[in-house]
């Protein structure tokens, strides 16, 4: 095999699938990039079983072939090349030539025909949304996943279709993120867990061009981004999603409405106050006409009154002020709406339209 290609385009397509090479794995062949040449095509893929990657990149074939290079190392051989230009030439002992300038790498490669191709998986359900779509969605609802091992489908997004409407749900126990978008066409029902790796893995290789595409396809345990030049292949999370519908309620008895950007600043304001790890909550008690926000810590305390909206009761309340801003930023309006019970019942924030909805549990507090 004989290859050249100009540095940005190589670099480019290999920090795409090297977000599929695994970190650890009892399989070496595994932690390589597999480079083939055929059909005036150059490829890379990456691939760790559960999620595989694989992108076309701009190149000159001279001679056509195919090797597997451990992936970490020849990231940074072609990311410190300083010329404009990279060859890779392999013999038939697997050997791999690099040079770039007057830098020449010899590094040993693996047979190629050793590694794991991406699965092949029947497309089915095929999905088109824009970039820009997929990638605020996922931004709006990744932060709600759980971080915790122990239960599979909560480290998961839930994505459902109905007709012409794409509904995504993210939950951890403490909280609920649900985001809801219209689609262009009509689509059969669709309902599975996508892996939350996976969306933070797309959501890094996705441009968010509004007018550029993702064609999203489904299979029974596999579900297909095609956009661009590369293609990512994902193992679905077997179960049944948690029916959030019977979590939210949309009864309420306060309502408040107020500026998302100085409710976020007035709460950051008030993390100051504590340490790093500490589980301090903060208080809201909201009155007519106003929001007073109060934080007591080892360091000290703080309160600041910001203008509201209120409808309904007088309450109290407390958040965990790390999920109540992880709710607002992710929301593109200057102002909000908060739903609340009382001050045991979660908080629900959402728009008019239903285009999103946060569920927020109150934590408890020592009444000051």
């Amino acid at each position: 095999m004989k290859l050249t290609f100009k540095k940005p385009n190589l670099l480019n397509g290999l920090q795409i699938v090297s977000k599929a090479v695994p970190s650890h794995t009892t399989m070496p062949i595994l932690e390589c990039i597999l480079i083939t040449a055929a059909d005036g095509e150059i490829k890379l893929i990456a691939n760790d079983m559960d999620l595989g990657i694989e992108t076309v990149v701009e190149g000159e074939i001279i001679e056509e072939g195919i090797i597997a290079l451990e992936a970490k190392m020849f990231v940074e051989i072609c990311r410190k090349m300083t010329e404009e230009e990279i060859s890779i030439e392999t013999d038939e002992n697997y050997n791999a030539f690099i040079s770039c300038g007057k830098a020449n790498f010899n590094i040993v490669g693996k047979d190629g025909e050793d590694f794991s191709y991406l699965p092949e998986v029947e497309r089915n359900n095929e999905v088109v949304v824009s970039q820009f779509t997929l990638k605020e969605i996922i931004r709006q609802t990744i932060f709600s996943i759980s971080e915790n091992d122990n239960n599979k489908i909560m480290g998961g997004e839930l994505f459902e279709i109905n007709e012409d409407r794409l509904k995504i749900v993210s939950l951890d126990g403490h909280r609920i993120s649900i985001r809801n978008t219209d689609l262009r066409d009509s689509y059969d029902p669709v309902k599975v867990i996508v892996p939350g790796k996976t969306l933070n893995e797309i959501n890094k290789i996705l441009s968010g061009e509004a007018d550029k595409d993702v064609m999203i396809s489904f299979s029974d345990k596999h579900i297909i981004f095609e956009f661009d030049s590369t293609t990512v292949v994902s193992r679905l999370i077997e179960g049944n999603y948690f029916n959030v519908d019977q979590m939210i309620s949309l009864d309420y008895e306060t309502k408040v409405s107020i500026n998302k950007r100085e409710f976020i600043n007035c709460i950051e304001r008030a993390t100051l106050m504590v340490k790093e790890g500490d589980k301090k909550p903060i208080i809201i008690d909201i009155k007519d006409g106003s929001l007073e926000l109060r934080i007591n810590s080892t360091r000290g305390s703080m309160n600041e009154q910001v203008d509201i909206t209120k409808e309904g009761k007088d309450l109290m309340i407390g958040f965990n002020p790390k999920f109540l801003i992880d709710a607002l930023k992710a929301i593109d309006e200057e102002s909000v709406s908060l739903y609340m019970v009382n001050s045991k019942a979660p908080c629900i924030i959402r728009d008019e339209s239903g285009s999103y909805l946060y569920l927020i549990l109150p934590v408890n507090f020592v009444q000051p």
